[in-house]
């Protein structure tokens, strides 16, 4: 069953994901997302979604790095997945794979602004101060 899933995930396609989510982001539902599952989609992962709503919400991004990012965090909030959330372990790695691909997509536009903003949230979500240079690290 492991297999099945894996063979899924390396069909992903994230663009065409991104495309046919756009319609489906809202802040609301992607709040309700992330208080619900963030423990279990990972502190990264959420830090990155973080990132990406934070830039959507901001007036310097342009409107085709919203798309993107309204498309990826609108896969995020779907309730039908490729791989189906409520497996543990497995659940969230085609939405994990949508996020990064969108974060790398739109890197240009996320401003230390928008970094404060994701990390202060974290420290809300979490409970405790986060420490996010590794995950930024990466995305340098």
């Amino acid at each position: 069953m492991k297999l099945m899933y894996k063979e899924r995930l390396q069909k992903l396609n994230p663009r065409q994901a991104i495309e046919q989510s756009r319609d489906y982001f809202s802040k609301k539902d992607y709040g309700e997302k992330i208080k619900k599952y963030g423990g279990l989609i990972g502190a990264k992962s959420v830090y990155y979604s973080l990132l990406l709503y934070y830039a959507f919400q901001s007036p310097s991004t342009p409107k085709k790095a919203k798309l993107t990012i309204a498309g990826a965090l609108g896969y995020l909030i779907l309730p039908v997945d490729l791989i189906p959330d409520f497996l543990p372990m497995i659940g969230f790695a085609d939405d994990s794979a949508v996020i990064l691909y969108a974060i790398y997509q739109v890197i240009s536009h996320i401003d230390d602004e928008v970094r404060l903003k994701a990390r202060e949230r974290m420290e809300q979500l979490f409970g405790e101060k986060m420490d996010v240079k590794a995950y930024e690290d990466k995305l340098n």
